[in-house]
């Protein structure tokens, strides 16, 4: 990005993967492109600072709770499978087959109940 505007598909994806560049989880190439688009798109900026400020108030606030060691792996697995639906339930036109994708949800919900 140099000099352009953003587009809006630029910032829907840096939003989509801010948690991860905030929990320096992003390979370093992408976490650079990452910045350089935060420090070049406004709106993107300030979303950043709030979800930084969040991040630091719930570490702050709760960051002495003793959390499950497994936690995280069924977080990020619950995340990637949600994702997995998401573009399987996704049409020709990519518009999403609500009915498939929610038949898929209930029968998962089953599944872990």
């Amino acid at each position: 990005m140099t000099g352009e505007e953003p587009r809006p598909s630029d910032c829907s994806e840096v939003l989509d993967h801010l948690y991860e560049y905030l929990d320096h989880e992003m390979p370093d190439g992408d976490s650079d492109k990452m910045r350089e688009h935060i420090d070049e798109c406004s709106p993107c900026l300030e979303k950043y600072g709030l979800e930084q400020a969040v991040k630091q108030l719930v570490k702050r606030c709760c960051g002495h709770d003793d959390v499950p060691s497994d936690l995280r792996a069924k977080v990020l697995e619950r995340i990637d499978a949600i994702r997995e639906d998401e573009s399987r339930a996704a049409g020709p036109a990519g518009e999403p087959d609500c009915r498939e994708a929610q038949s898929r949800q209930e029968a998962q919900d089953r599944q872990e109940a």
